[in-house]
């Protein structure tokens, strides 16, 4: 959907500056524009979504989908940046000639009309030039107005993917955090039960020798007290 509306927007900018460029596509240019960047940020509050659900077992396996994700959405984000730069610098273009005195009704005038012009100046000098200058209307500051105020918007527009950009590289970077701490603290508990195995193995075989030594002198003691019984039997006989 988002390549889609960026494929629809370049086609619009391409239209800028040619006999097409009219006051509606420049409006509906702003539109798409406003469109797809609430569309970038819908997308940006998923994948930040997606990366703080709990990590399970396949955390690797999650980590390479959501790099996956990130790596095409960045992608998608650049072009889509590159189109926005494309119309700023379009539309300041437009403000510079009207700034100039070109009257401008819809769209740039064509080739001939710019020689026409270029002609007229030069044949008639500077004050044809002033009085170029002087024929911009209440329309054409009206015009310059809402052309500034679109290239302030786009500008706008561009700082908040630069902002996406950086939340989609903090993202990347504490996740790969989180999952190399998970993985330390498993190492850490798999050498933890390999010493608890241990401490295990050791304490039983202890006991074990520990039996055996009881069990050794238990059958001494039965041997001792056997023959001093016997003794004690033998001198009471006598």
């Amino acid at each position: 959907q988002f390549c889609g509306r960026s494929s629809e927007i370049q086609r619009i900018v391409n239209q800028l500056g040619t006999v097409q460029d009219t006051a509606e596509l420049r409006n509906r240019l702003q539109e798409k524009i406003q469109y797809a960047h609430k569309i970038a940020k819908d997308t940006d509050r998923c994948l930040k979504d997606y990366a703080s659900l709990p990590l399970e077992s396949d955390q690797r396996q999650r980590k390479l989908q959501k790099d996956r994700l990130v790596s095409e959405f960045s992608s998608v984000l650049n072009n889509f940046q590159k189109i926005q730069r494309q119309a700023a610098e379009k539309e300041k273009e437009f403000v510079a000639r009207v700034r100039a005195g070109s009257r401008v009704s819809g769209g740039f005038p064509d080739d001939s009309q710019k020689e026409g012009s270029l002609l007229t100046w030069e044949n008639e000098g500077q004050p044809q030039a002033t009085m170029q200058e002087e024929e911009i209307t209440e329309d054409d500051l009206h015009l310059i107005e809402e052309r500034e105020t679109a290239i302030r918007q786009l500008e706008e527009d561009i700082q908040g993917i630069n902002d996406i950009f950086k939340d989609l590289g903090m993202m990347v970077h504490e996740q790969g955090e989180m999952i190399d701490s998970i993985e330390a603290n498993v190492e850490n508990a798999d050498v933890h039960v390999q010493q608890a195995n241990q401490q295990l193995a050791r304490a039983a075989e202890y006991q074990r020798k520990s039996r055996r030594k009881i069990c050794i002198i238990i059958a001494v003691l039965v041997v001792a007290a056997t023959v001093i019984g016997l003794i004690i039997w033998g001198a009471v006989k006598h």
